[in-house]
Order: structure tokens, then C-alpha cells, then sequence
């Protein structure tokens, strides 16, 4: 009997040794945690921009694309026709902003989104975007807000702007998790209820 029980218990040893030679299975992405996201000064974006609100009592819907080149220093950004047209050219510095528009002259006024909303006759945050394409915010109470990179997350800002952050991308490294797709909403004066629809299609930190 009891060489019975020796040679089991050497088959168990047996057994448990083989199985730590084993590689454990791969963990699902889902258990994998992401590193925390930096925020970056020095972006090179672009995509798609569609637009609904409402001029004159009618509803207005405007669709396009994007360019967005941001520096410490400069803030640019290109709005384009499907066709691939101009339609504006909005920069921001320190001394101010300036808008320009295809057959027009440039626009110059010390903010950004008020200079967008007298031109355009639409909201464009401009200056919140720095920090919401790359899911920074802040919240209701003017506190720092970090997106989590999740569907659905969401955020409402001191201005009003309610901000869905509804897909997200692997942006670079294998761990940059970035956003794909942004939903902004605001219940405005000028323009009634203002949607905003950004896809990013292509991220370049520099």
C-alpha cells in the first residue's frame, strides 16, 4: 500500500511539473490595462466634421472634413467641402485669432469661438477642442475630467457643451488609446440646439 501511495503521489509531482511548462493562456484585451493617456502639446489631426443647427427658424446641416495642426504656441484648423474645397481657415495665438474664408478678408478678434460663432453663424469650440480631441475636459464644476476609454463616456462643461465620447482608436503605441469619434451638443441662443459630430481618421503626435 504504501508503495501505492509513493507512486501516486510521484505521478502527481509529475504532473504539476509538466503543467508549469505549460504557457499560460494569453489574457483577453479587456484585462489588459492600458497606460495612463499623456496629454500631448504637439498634434497633427484629421477627419470629419458634420454640423446640425438651426439659421432663420430652419433647421441647417453642414458636413465635411478637417485638418487640425496644434502646437504650445498655435492652434490651426481647416474646414473643407465633401469636395475637398476651403471653406475656412481659423488660427489662434497669443495676440488673437483669425479667420479667413474663401473670396473674403481675414477676420481677426481676441477669442477664438466667438470669432467662429460671428463667422460661421454655428458654435465651433475651438479652444475647448485643444484638450477634448485628446479626451481632457473639464466638468460642470470646472474640475479636471480624464475620459475613460470607453463608449459612452461622457461629460457636460462649464460653457454648456455636452461631450460623448462614442469610440475610440489605437493612436501610435499599443497602449495610446485615443478618441475616434466625439459627439458634441449644446442648447445655444444664436443657433438653437447644435450638434457636432468629429470622426478622427488620422492621429500624428509629433
Amino acid at each position: 500500500m504504501s508503495r501505492r501511495l509513493a507512486c501516486v503521489a510521484a505521478l502527481c509531482w509529475l504532473l504539476a511539473g509538466c503543467a508549469a511548462l505549460i504557457p499560460p493562456a494569453e489574457q483577453p484585451v479587456s484585462a489588459v490595462r492600458p497606460a495612463p493617456r499623456a496629454y500631448l502639446d504637439t498634434i497633427e489631426l484629421a477627419g470629419r466634421l458634420s454640423v446640425q443647427y438651426r439659421r432663420g427658424g430652419a433647421d441647417e446641416a453642414l458636413h465635411g472634413s478637417f485638418s487640425w495642426s496644434q502646437t504650445p504656441q498655435r492652434t490651426l484648423l481647416t474646414l473643407f467641402s465633401p469636395l475637398g474645397q476651403t471653406l475656412a481657415v481659423i488660427e489662434v495665438q497669443a495676440g488673437g485669432a483669425s479667420l479667413t474664408q474663401a473670396g473674403q478678408a481675414p477676420k481677426v478678434a481676441a477669442d477664438a469661438d466667438a470669432l467662429a460663432q460671428t463667422a460661421l453663424g454655428w458654435p465651433l469650440p475651438v479652444a475647448g477642442l485643444r484638450d477634448w480631441l485628446q479626451g481632457f475636459a473639464r466638468d460642470a464644476r470646472s474640475q479636471p475630467w480624464v475620459a475613460p476609454a470607453e463608449p459612452g463616456s461622457a461629460v457636460s462643461t462649464p460653457d454648456g457643451w455636452r461631450i460623448v465620447y462614442t469610440s475610440w482608436q489605437q493612436a501610435g503605441a499599443a497602449d495610446a488609446v485615443r478618441p475616434r469619434r466625439i459627439d458634441l451638443a449644446r442648447q445655444t441662443a444664436e443657433a438653437g440646439p447644435v450638434s457636432l459630430r468629429i470622426v478622427i481618421d488620422n492621429w500624428q503626435a509629433n
